[in-house]
This record gives structure tokens, sequence and C-alpha cells, in this order.
């Protein structure tokens, strides 16, 4: 299979590191236009000046996604740059904590306001000019929380389950005009996030032992790399994927249901270790 997506004109948000770099970096070295925006202009201009050795040209902003003007701007300026836009990968955003007890409807709020809301401002802005030229992709990028709720995380289940939802209305909506819009739901792929969990054990528990737990719940028995992504975002940008619309794909290692026992989980390893420690 040869996907070539060379001279493709891609925009892809969040990614000056993680899933976003590693999906700008795949289109890049497919010969693609890529536009990337995330919130620190040092490390979204880092991050530009490396995609320049492999794609046809880069564009790189720092873009707050909470802000419907910048966000305007920011792809008027890679259509008028490069005569129109062809994907979108909204991957900007990230997960969010807390329960009944700990949180204020604000920070919900808040939270939404980054993640669906920030999804839906780039989809509005890129998509007349998916519809002007009768071709478009948009590839959301997910969590497997928005599809199998959890019993923590509060924010995350609610506003990743509504990227889901507004991922698959437009993935019905828009394909009459020849944009394709489908949703990537992450499982545990392995951005650094994964070694902040495992300083969250405290002292006495090995990363061996850390590993073990966490992979207790995936089939798989590894983490997800961003790269796992960026294959499927570069399959659902191509022209095999020309009859994908609205389809909600986990790329979780085998884990679905699990997922929810996880919490329960980490707090019962947790406890163990701090009682085997007491014990030494």
């Amino acid at each position: 299979m040869n996907i070539d997506l060379s001279g493709k004109r891609v925009i892809v948000t969040g990614a000056s590191r993680g899933i976003g770099l590693a999906i700008a970096q795949a289109f890049a070295t497919e010969g693609a236009c890529v536009a990337i925006c995330a919130r620190t202009e040092g490390a979204v201009a880092k991050a530009g000046q490396a995609l320049q050795a492999t794609a046809q040209a880069v564009i790189a902003r720092a873009v707050d996604v909470t802000d419907s003007p910048a966000v305007q701007a920011f792809v008027k300026e890679v259509a008028d740059s490069w005569g129109g836009v062809d994907v979108l990968v909204n991957n900007a955003g990230q997960g969010k904590g807390g329960n009944l007890d700990t949180l204020s409807p604000e920070d919900i709020l808040e939270h939404a306001n980054i993640l669906q809301m920030g999804h839906f401002r780039f989809a509005q802005a890129v998509v007349p000019y998916m519809r002007k030229q009768q071709w478009g992709r948009i590839i959301e990028i997910n969590a497997l929380a928005g599809t199998i709720p959890t019993p923590e995380g509060i924010p995350s289940v609610i506003n990743r389950a509504a990227c889901v939802a507004l991922s698959r209305s437009l993935g019905m909506s828009l394909a009459k005009d020849n944009i394709l819009v489908n949703s990537l739901n992450m499982g545990w792929i392995d951005t650094g996030q994964w070694d902040r969990h495992y300083r969250e054990m405290g002292p006495g528990v090995s990363r061996e032992e850390f590993d073990a737990m966490v992979m207790k719940v995936v089939p798989i028995g590894r983490y997800g790399k961003p790269e796992d992504v960026a294959g499927m975002a570069l399959f659902l940008a191509s022209e095999y994927a020309s009859f994908i619309s609205a389809a909600s794909i986990d790329i979780a290692g085998g884990m679905g249901g699990q997922i929810a026992y996880f919490p329960t989980l980490k707090r019962d390893f947790a406890a163990a270790m701090r009682e085997r420690n007491s014990n030494t």
C-alpha cells in the first residue's frame, strides 16, 4: 500500500509534542504541506523547524484554541498561503481529572471550552475551504474514555464523549460534500504522562512493577506509541479511506471496558505498595 499525501495541505493542532507532533511528522515525511499550532510559541516554533527537513512547506504558529478569531485567522493564513486546506487533525486538548466532590461546574466548562469547543472552532473554520473544493478530511483525536465512561475524571469523560458525538455528527452531515470526519479514540499512548503516573506511586515501587500493574488491563500488553496513532491518521487522510466517515476507531491495544477498572486497580496497587513498604 502506497499512501501518497504529497502536496496535501494539512493542519495539525496541539502539535508541539506528543501525538500531535508525531502526526505532523508523519504527514511531513509523506511530503505534505504541514501547518501546526500550539499554545506555546517557543515549543511550536521548535517543532516547525524540525518539520522543515521533510515537509513540502511548514507554517507554525502559537494559537489559543479558545480564541475564535485567532483560530479563524490561522486557518485563513494557511488557506491563503497554500490555496486551501485538505486535512484537519483536531488534536489539541488534554485530560482533566476530578469527581463530583472535587469539581465545580466552571472546571468542567473551562475544559469543555478547550476541548470540545476547540475542536468545533477548527472544524467550523476549515469546512468552507473544504466545501469549495469538494474534498476534505477531518480527523478527531479523542480518547477511549469518551466512548466507555470511567468512574473517575468526569471532565474528560463527558467532554471527550461530546467530541466523539461531534465527530460522528459531522461525519454524517458533511459526507455529501466529500468531507469525511472520523474519530480516533486513544487508549494509553505513552507520551510521557505515564512517567508522572509512576512518580505518583511514591518511593519503593519499581517502574517494572508499575508497568506490570498498568498492563493488566491492556490485552496487547504494552503502551501505545504516538506512531501507532499517526499511521491511522495517514490512512484516514488517504484515498484508501474514501468510504469511511462518522467512524469511531479505538487505538487502544484491545482495551475496552477494562478501562473502567483501572482507577480501582491503581488505588489497590498503591495501597498494597504502601503496606509492603511499611513492613520492610
